[in-house]
């Protein structure tokens, strides 16, 4: 299958980045949220970015000009999957939310379009049978930023197909990615679940008084090579999205271990999710 048209859904720091990973890829690509304010801030945040690579000289001004121009914005979901050939759903962790999208989507999308939902956490077997098709259905989890990682998990559920498996595949690769097939189903699926054992770690020894976050941190880089710790990764990607993550993944497993950490609990209740909000393990100059 060919993939021209792109819809992504959600603006926030991750669906808009993967917008402009699809533009600059040559890709027409349409960036919806329900919130207008939100589409504005993604739109001037991408166009300073572009202007940031052009200034460094990474990019040209004519490639810059050429992403923008290939990049649109809507509030309306039927609208922006009225012609995608793939959309990539990048909402918050909230199944219920998920399952919505995806039921619209399933209504909205031509019947050729692959669903994929970029979820870290939940296993797109939660959302396939609210589209309609299935078979088309699958993650597509990229990292945080979009723009610089390489990874993308592509994850299939029991009845995703393989044209779908070999679409997304194909599409990561042409995106200037690496993409990872996983093939089972689990909780955070691969590299997740490798971060998440180092900063498992990282907030038993913190917790236990082994040392104070930034030593764990200077650790981390210092002597494993790491390019952040694992308290500023948390900053990076946000306290509130690896809270809600925890909390989904222990609504899968039952498991009391997979409860979000009391420390990171105490962060996310008091409001401070990292450099989002300007303060969560470390302060930031808004």
């Amino acid at each position: 299958m060919e993939i021209k048209n792109i819809l992504v859904v959600g603006s926030g720091a991750m669906g808009s980045q993967i917008g402009l990973v699809a533009a600059l890829a040559g890709y027409t690509t349409t960036v919806q949220d329900i919130a207008e304010e939100s589409l504005a801030a993604a739109r001037g945040q991408l166009a300073a970015r572009l202007d940031a690579s052009v200034a460094k000289g990474r990019l040209g001004r004519g490639d810059a000009d050429a992403a923008l121009a290939r990049l649109s914005f809507t509030t309306s979901l039927e609208d922006g999957a009225a012609d995608a050939d793939l959309v990539i759903e990048a909402a918050t962790e909230i199944l219920e939310v998920k399952r919505s999208i995806f039921a619209a989507l399933g209504r909205a999308a031509p019947a050729r379009a692959i669903l994929a939902t970029n979820s870290s956490t939940l296993g797109s077997s939660k959302v396939a049978d609210a589209t309609g098709r299935p078979g088309k259905v699958c993650n597509m989890h990229f990292f945080n930023p979009a723009l610089v990682m390489k990874c993308v998990e592509v994850v299939r559920h029991p009845g995703t197909s393989q044209d779908t498996v070999d679409t997304v595949m194909a599409l990561a690769r042409s995106l200037g990615k690496a993409p990872v097939l996983i093939n089972k189903e689990v909780p955070g699926f691969v590299a997740n679940r490798l971060m998440g054992a180092i900063r498992d770690e990282a907030l038993r020894l913190y917790a236990d008084g082994v040392a104070g976050f930034e030593d764990i941190d200077t650790a981390a880089k210092t002597a494993l090579g790491h390019p952040m710790g694992p308290f500023e990764l948390m900053d990076l990607v946000g306290l509130d999205v690896s809270y809600l993550i925890r909390q989904a993944t222990h609504a899968e497993t039952g498991d009391p271990a997979d409860l979000p950490h009391p420390a990171l609990a105490a962060l996310y209740e008091q409001g401070r999710y990292g450099r989002k909000t300007g303060k969560g393990w470390y302060s930031y100059d808004h």
